[in-house]
């Protein structure tokens, strides 16, 4: 975190910010996720860039729960996010369910998800959309950005379907 605050700033109270991030949360995964996501204010805060001033990072419970990209002003997921999200929609929504015999190796190792392993997919996911990484069970894996559609995905037997940036680690 200590590298972190070089480039934003202090937590501070979402305040009047939190109609404006629920309405991009709700573009990006729907109205009533949304709404089951942001029911409280007083447990966000954020964090803003200290070059430009935007908002960059939504805190949950003092725990980073959303990066707002940049390049697109959507967000980006963390397994913080991507449980909450998981407990709001039904499965198979916003989700990537794989095999239970790669299950072991996503989580623990570096890589990516590949088509091939996949069981079921959110159809209405796109290339570039967050993806929630899930088991058969819908046990969270961890979460990434799709590289093909969700229908794609179900007809192609190779290539990478999705990116992998945060794993649930399991403790040993």
């Amino acid at each position: 975190m200590n590298r972190l605050k070089q480039f934003v700033t202090d937590p501070e109270d979402v305040g009047s910010h939190f109609e404006y991030l629920k309405s991009i949360f709700g573009y990006q995964f729907g109205e009533e996720v949304s709404d089951c996501v942001f029911r409280d204010n007083q447990f966000f805060k954020i964090q803003r860039s200290v070059n430009t001033w935007r908002i960059r990072n939504v805190l949950y419970d003092g725990e980073l729960f959303l990066v707002l990209r940049p390049q697109d002003g959507l967000f980006s997921l963390t397994l913080k996010s991507a449980s909450l999200i998981k407990q709001c929609a039904p499965f198979p929504d916003y989700r990537v369910a794989v095999k239970r015999e790669v299950k072991d190796v996503i989580q623990n190792e570096t890589g990516n998800v590949f088509a091939k392993h996949v069981v079921e997919v959110d159809r209405s996911l796109r290339s570039g959309d967050e993806a929630i990484i899930v088991s058969e069970d819908d046990e969270l894996i961890g979460v990434g950005k799709m590289r093909l559609s969700g229908s794609e995905v179900m007809e192609y037997k190779r290539g990478v379907a999705v990116s992998v940036r945060e794993r649930w680690k399991k403790r040993k």
